[in-house]
Parts: C-alpha cells; sequence; structure tokens
C-alpha cells in the first residue's frame, strides 16, 4: 500500500539554518517541502475551515496552462461552491482524510488514492464529515473544447484499482499509472502517477511541448531540470516549462512516485486564452 507525503504546516524554530532546496528560475521551480510551513497557506472564498498551499498558478514566466494546490480541509469545513471559474476542469487526488464528494444528488465518499476528474460546468460540493483532516492536491486547468468532440464526463478512480504500464524496455522499473485513456482526445491534461523502482531511470533527456507540474509522492530521486541536477524527496515539487529538458534517477531504498501534470491533444495556442475553437 503507498504512502503519500503531505505538508502538515508548523513553523521551522529560530535555530533553524538558513539554507535549503528552493529555486525559481526561468525554465524550473523547486518548492521543497520544507517551505510550506503555516504562513505560506492561503484561505479561498467560498470554503470554510480550510486552508491551501499554491504550487502554482499561471503566472509570466511561471506556469502557464495551470494551477495546482494542496488541499486541507478541517472537519466540518468544506465547500458548497468550490470551483469559482467557469470553463474550468479539475483533479483532486486525496492524500489522507476521507473527504465525501458529491455530484449533483449523489455522494462519494473518497479515500487516500482516490482521484476525481471534473470536467468543466459540472456541479460539484466537497465537505469532510471525517474526524481528522482532509488533504487532496487540487488541479485546474480551462478546458479547451474542440469541435465534434463532447467533453468527458466525471470520474472517479483509484490509485490501487489502475493497473501500472511498463514504460518499453524497462521490465516494469518505470511505470506509470494512467487514470485517461491516452487516445481519448476528449481530455486536454493528464494527471497520471509516475513510479521507479530502486535504481531505475529516464535514460535521455525527454524535451516536449507538454508543461509539467510533478508533486514527489513517496520516495527521493535525482532530477534533471534543464542544466541542473536537483535532489527531491517526498513532499516536494517540480514545476518545468514546456521544452525543458528532464531525466532522474530513483535513489532508493523505496519507490520513487510522483503525480505528474501534463497539457496533452491539443494543437499550439496560435491566438491566445479565450480563442478556442476560433
Amino acid at each position: 500500500m503507498s504512502r503519500y507525503f503531505f505538508p502538515v504546516g508548523g513553523l521551522p524554530d529560530q535555530s533553524t539554518l538558513h539554507t535549503g532546496r528552493a529555486v525559481f528560475t526561468d525554465a524550473y521551480a523547486v518548492i521543497p517541502r520544507g517551505v510550506l510551513s503555516d504562513i505560506v497557506t492561503s484561505l479561498l472564498p467560498g470554503w470554510s475551515d480550510t486552508r491551501a498551499w499554491f504550487l502554482a498558478r499561471p503566472l509570466s514566466g511561471f506556469a502557464e496552462t495551470f494551477s495546482h494546490y494542496i488541499m486541507e480541509v478541517a472537519p466540518g469545513g468544506g465547500s458548497d461552491e468550490p470551483e469559482p471559474e467557469l470553463g474550468a476542469e479539475g483533479i483532486l487526488f486525496v492524500v489522507s482524510g476521507t473527504p465525501d464528494l458529491y455530484l449533483g444528488e449523489g455522494r462519494e465518499p473518497l479515500i487516500p488514492g482516490a482521484c476525481a476528474y471534473l470536467p468543466a460546468g459540472c456541479e460539484w460540493r466537497l465537505f469532510n464529515r471525517g474526524e481528522t483532516p482532509a488533504v487532496f492536491h487540487w488541479i485546474r486547468k480551462l478546458y479547451e473544447p474542440v469541435r465534434g468532440l463532447s467533453n468527458p464526463p466525471p470520474f472517479i478512480k483509484h490509485d490501487q484499482d489502475v493497473s501500472a504500464e511498463p514504460m518499453p524496455g524497462t521490465a516494469g522499473s518505470w511505470r506509470t499509472t494512467r487514470f485517461v485513456d491516452p487516445s481519448d482526445l476528449r481530455h486536454d491534461m493528464h494527471v497520471n502517477i509516475v513510479t521507479f523502482e530502486p535504481g531505475a531511470l529516464i535514460p535521455f533527456e525527454e524535451t516536449h511541448v507538454m508543461e509539467h507540474g510533478l508533486y514527489v509522492l513517496e520516495g527521493k530521486g535525482v532530477y534533471r531540470l534543464n542544466r541542473d541536477w536537483v535532489e527531491v524527496e517526498a513532499g516536494d515539487f517540480m514545476w518545468l516549462r514546456a521544452f525543458c529538458p528532464q531525466a532522474c534517477y530513483a535513489g532508493g531504498p523505496g519507490l520513487f512516485r510522483y503525480l505528474l501534470y501534463k497539457d496533452v491533444n491539443r494543437h499550439a495556442r496560435l491566438r491566445g486564452v479565450g480563442a478556442f475553437g476560433r
């Protein structure tokens, strides 16, 4: 059974050395788990007894296609109107607690490892009826409709129930849990879980059009980001702009796993945001 790392807040004491691994460049950023303290959380309109760590948001020189939050909902907290932006789709990935997701009139109890896709225009609510905080990743993107393709429906799947697909030639040492069929062109973003056995690696410098957000759920590794090799561990977040070279080694002794966002299945925009389908 996988264990998913999640932040618990707090604040380093006054004897802490001011040396860390956080870095922000024009090609990539690393937000290590040690900086996700209480004082960098945000409160959100429409959410009660909830705080959020912002890992990425659309910003000049930073993420262009998505936002990524870690949400911590206290017992009794939640929202009747969680998504404020028309046209936004979302992925929820639960890492702790047991929040209830309401889709229309139905209630869906979620557990750690649950992945929920919420299409643009979907009516949903979320509340924590449990006795401990509910913690989940919330990845948001403006959906890009395509003439002739319907919007994808909502779904709830579970990490443990989806077979991880081995990458070719790796004997299963590098594999990907895909919650969406890659050939389903209705989807314009994928949120997968990538798993490496100790010592496994990405054997070349990937350089491609997809923007990436990576949150390390488990283990540790060494990641190639543009020209740099960076040590990362469970709880660290990485942003990679499109075409940023990347590769990695899994450090062991256990699995190295991360939650991966990427934008997919659409032409390169020439007119900018708001011109989809013209």
